[in-house]
């Protein structure tokens, strides 16, 4: 299936439940969390976020349980957004260093959000069948990128996917191998790998802030230097 606009695959999207244990568990997590308690849970599949337009894509994993699930909008009001906004934002691409709530005003500078799995999956880890099932969608957000010219993948699964891409698209990615702040040429783009900013990853020390935001401005200098 080819959706012709964002507005037309988001449609689709949010209504999707091709995957049973993922359409069950995104519903569990709001009925059953106590710190939200109360709050009403977005418990749908979330949309990408930000410019479609954008030279950048930013590819994660998948909904946080109490963030993108909760809130509705994908790295939204968890520990992982809170990193990466904030490094977004001191980069340049983003205009607040925030991302709390769909509501906040949160806005990004010629980049688009999105994962690989729409749905949050337990234990964040999805099945390959359910990420089978949701390339259709991310896929249909990579061709609906017409200026897109770098992509950041936050993690091997969200780097896996996008080879998963490429591969349909008929190009060699047995060179591809993911290694943090390592970047590829390939087919007009420059794919970058980087640790998930993961509340894990980020406490243990696996991927610091200096790591993360001196990736950020590397992509930066590269998307500007058609520029100057």
């Amino acid at each position: 299936m080819i959706f012709n606009s964002l507005e037309e695959l988001n449609s689709n999207l949010i209504s999707c439940q091709k995957c049973p244990r993922l359409v069950k568990f995104r519903v569990e997590v709001g009925i059953n969390n106590r710190r939200f308690r109360g709050e009403k849970f977005w418990s749908k599949p979330v949309p990408g976020f930000g410019d479609i337009n954008g030279e950048l894509l930013v590819l994660g994993l998948a909904p946080a349980p109490t963030g993108g699930n909760r809130t509705g909008r994908v790295f939204t009001g968890d520990k992982s957004a809170e990193f990466l906004i904030k490094n977004l934002f001191e980069a340049g691409f983003a205009n607040q260093p925030i991302s709390i709530s769909i509501d906040d005003g949160l806005k990004l500078y010629n980049t688009y959000i999105t994962a690989a799995l729409k749905c949050v999956p337990p234990d964040n880890i999805p099945t390959k069948e359910e990420l089978k099932n949701c390339s259709l969608y991310l896929h249909n957000e990579i061709d609906l990128m017409p200026n897109l010219k770098a992509i950041l993948t936050l993690g091997r699964i969200a780097f896996d996917s996008l080879k998963n891409y490429l591969d349909e698209k008929g190009l060699d990615t047995r060179h591809l191998k993911f290694q943090h702040g390592k970047h590829y040429d390939i087919n007009g783009l420059r794919i970058y790998c980087s640790y998930h900013p993961s509340p894990r990853n980020v406490n243990t020390g696996v991927l610091s802030k200096e790591m993360f935001l001196n990736l950020l401005l590397e992509i930066r200098e590269y998307i500007g230097k058609d520029k100057n």
